[in-house]
């Protein structure tokens, strides 16, 4: 985490000490790394739910379900898949009835902006047919901000709002739809507060809420080392920035995609550079390189555009 994300400011932090049945109810600009972020710093194991097509091929999907990810469909991936979301929920309830954890998506939908859009009735659904089955499931809020969705090494301001438990809203007397109404709009009125609301047009804005201001001293100071960090990662970094941005720059995904490949083959690129060292120069400077190596990307990270 230290390496590809340049800061993470995390308010009301108390929150992440809670125990489940929980449901994490999250806005979504960031694809597959906003999950990644959320199960990178929590303590807990956390299942999530994930775009159904995702799961089509048998080893992809038996693969998913091992890193605990579960699949949730939309309409626009074919009405006849809608059915399996039951099937989906009913697994949800068994992680919560074992006093697990399980991240939803709320909007639905992952798009690169700084906005929250109108919420899906899944997370409702699934909150209150919970309650309805006696499962004590609180609903925390979570609120994600990155500083951009291009440029490699970002802010984060992760925020968690107030757990919604069920007396929260209205009783099973009331209609379905009434109780989906009320829990959405406790949902949202968390969400609006946490989310930041910035024209993509507006970079000083932008620059003013998410930017962090790096000193002069401290840019001179990490200058040597970023550098060392920019060509030391070349052979790495560009090709799969490259790969990248074939695959999917012209999609939502791009940034989530980068940062997979990273988070996946950094370690291998690290091991087979310490060998190749430990071949030409001595053992002892070839581990010293294993530990410097990851130092320089951070620097390279803290001297990098932060927004845009």
């Amino acid at each position: 985490m230290p390496v590809w994300v340049r800061k993470i400011r995390i308010q009301n932090p108390e929150r992440m000490q809670e125990k489940g049945p929980l449901l994490l109810a999250c806005n979504h600009p960031n694809s597959a790394l906003d999950g990644i972020v959320l199960d990178t710093l929590f303590d807990i194991p956390l299942h999530s739910l994930a775009r159904g097509d995702a799961f089509k091929k048998p080893f992809v999907n038996k693969f998913l379900h091992k890193i605990n990810l579960l699949p949730v469909y939309r309409t626009s991936e074919g009405v006849e898949n809608l059915g399996h979301n039951y099937a989906t929920f009913d697994a949800c309830k068994k992680i919560f009835e074992q006093h697990g954890s399980v991240i939803i998506f709320s909007e639905g939908k992952c798009i690169n902006e700084w906005h929250l859009r109108p919420l899906k009735k899944g997370t409702a659904r699934l909150a209150i047919s919970s309650w309805d089955q006696n499962i004590p499931l609180r609903v925390l809020p979570v609120g994600l901000n990155y500083s951009s969705f291009k440029h490699f090494g970002k802010n984060i301001i992760l925020t968690f709002g107030t757990p919604i438990e069920k007396h929260h809203i209205p009783s099973s007397d009331t209609s379905d739809g009434a109780r989906n109404l009320a829990f959405n709009a406790l949902l949202e009125a968390q969400l609006k507060s946490m989310v930041y609301e910035i024209p993509k047009e507006d970079k000083a804005q932008l620059a003013e809420k998410l930017g962090i201001k790096v000193p002069l001293w401290q840019k001179i100071l990490f200058a040597p080392f970023a550098l060392a960090g920019v060509i030391l990662h070349a052979p790495i970094y560009q090709p799969l920035k490259k790969l990248a941005k074939s695959k999917a720059g012209h999609t939502d995904h791009y940034d989530s995609v980068l940062n997979g490949l990273l988070l996946l083959l950094y370690p291998v690129y690290l091991l087979l550079f310490t060998l190749i060292a430990g071949l030409i120069l001595k053992t002892w400077y070839a581990l010293t390189l294993f530990l410097i190596l990851p130092l320089t990307a951070r620097a390279a990270v803290q001297l990098n555009t932060q927004t845009g």
